[in-house]
């Protein structure tokens, strides 16, 4: 019984330090989210091939990954509602982590250096929080039309080691007006079957510009 108590406060020891290492995310993820968006696109040009773009899915996006999946209930702009859900899901590889830490300049040995990270409490390089926290991006620019972050909340959970497959989904919960609209945000570690990222964002939806 001692050993099971002890476990018990082992693992809530690790939740309240993973919740304090990651307070200082919250005050900055709209940011954060577009260097993550900008990781990701950075991987995707420096190789050089054409094979890994394809043509845009949808108008609102540039260009995509053949390794990406995406779904979404809403094709227009004008058909957005309460309940439209967007997910978007892809494999947070060592080049997106490699390419996250020279863009936004975070350069924790927790996801650069195998030796020192295994020796922390995760036993293994994680990857950034807020390059995990980079997928709600993704997501929101599937939207239709032109989606524009106004603010984020998160509560990061749970750790996401490198090489995993990770889905963001985000969800209508409420129109405010006026073009915007408060959106529920979930992060989940496929491979791990597991939540671990929650939160809400509010964003405004633009008509796309005339081409």
């Amino acid at each position: 019984m001692s050993h099971q108590n002890a476990a018990k406060r082992n693992l809530a020891a690790m939740t309240d330090a993973w919740t304090a290492m990651t307070q200082t995310f919250l005050q900055s993820a709209t940011a954060a989210n577009r260097a993550a968006m900008s990781a990701m696109l950075a991987t995707d040009s420096s190789n050089g091939t054409d094979e890994e773009a394809v043509e845009p899915p949808i108008p609102s996006i540039d260009h995509s990954s053949l390794d990406w999946q995406f779904d979404r209930t809403v094709d227009e702009a004008d058909q957005i509602s309460v309940g439209d859900t967007v997910t978007f899901e892809k494999e947070l590889s060592e080049d997106d982590v490699r390419a996250f830490a020279h863009v936004s300049g975070d350069t924790n040995r927790l996801h650069l250096d195998e030796a020192f990270a295994s020796e922390t409490r995760f036993g293994e390089r994680i990857v950034h929080g807020t390059l995990v926290s980079g997928l709600i991006s993704a997501a929101l620019a599937r939207l239709p039309g032109l989606t524009i972050y106004l603010s984020q909340d998160l509560e990061f959970s749970g750790p996401v080691g490198i090489g995993d497959r990770v889905s963001a989904r985000v969800e209508i919960v409420e129109e405010l007006g006026n073009g915007q609209y408060r959106l529920e945000t979930v992060i989940r570690n496929e491979d791990d079957d597991a939540t671990v990222i929650n939160g809400e964002a509010v964003v405004l939806i633009d008509d796309l510009p005339d081409e």
